[in-house]
């Protein structure tokens, strides 16, 4: 697979070159491994819990697709675009902890589509910013360091290792439902 297949979603997409393209293939990658892990699943297999963990294989779909929509919209409208993570009520709460999970009246192939459109989305933004140096201020979090600024590059980073390192959870929960591995 080349570059340019890994970095676009249909021949419409701009065309990411360079550093970009190696950021965007980088995160397809991971992205791939993450999405492979729930091949021939039921819904009801990617809502099982499989280790002591919360975590399921539908739910870690949700979280990154979440993550990544968050850190994009981050990109383009600052911190606004992600709260004030330290005004969160307990509601607040117990609804993000949902995205961890493949709630009964969600599947596995909509969470599935939900992340190719938020992977598109992001794509075209990579091939499209005009500077990946451009920052913004993180939100107010108890875990940001106060008046620090992520530039997009940094963001894109960010949802990378988010990515890479779900998508190893996500490996280690298959292979404790059927025995099946991703990656190796």
């Amino acid at each position: 697979m080349t570059v340019n297949e890994l970095t676009r979603d249909s021949v419409d997409a701009p065309i990411a070159t360079g550093e970009r393209a190696d950021l965007l293939a980088m995160l397809a990658k991971h992205r791939h491994f993450l999405r492979f892990t729930t091949r021939d699943l039921t819904d009801e297999q990617a809502r099982l819990r499989t280790t002591a963990s919360e975590l399921c294989l539908g739910g870690l779909i949700k979280h990154v697709t979440a993550v990544e929509r968050a850190w994009v919209n981050f990109i383009l409208d600052g911190p606004s675009a992600m709260g004030d993570f330290t005004a969160m009520t307990e509601a607040d709460w117990a609804r993000r902890a949902d995205e961890f999970r493949l709630l009964p009246d969600e599947t596995l192939s909509g969470v599935l589509a939900d992340y190719a459109e938020v992977a598109r989305r992001t794509d075209e933004l990579v091939a499209t910013l005009t500077d990946l140096d451009a920052s913004q201020p993180l939100p107010k979090a108890p875990w940001f360091e106060a008046d620090t600024r992520w530039s997009a590059r940094r963001v894109l980073m960010h949802i990378i290792a988010e990515t890479a390192q779900h998508a190893g959870h996500a490996d280690i929960i298959r292979e404790s439902l059927d025995g099946a591995k991703s990656m190796g």
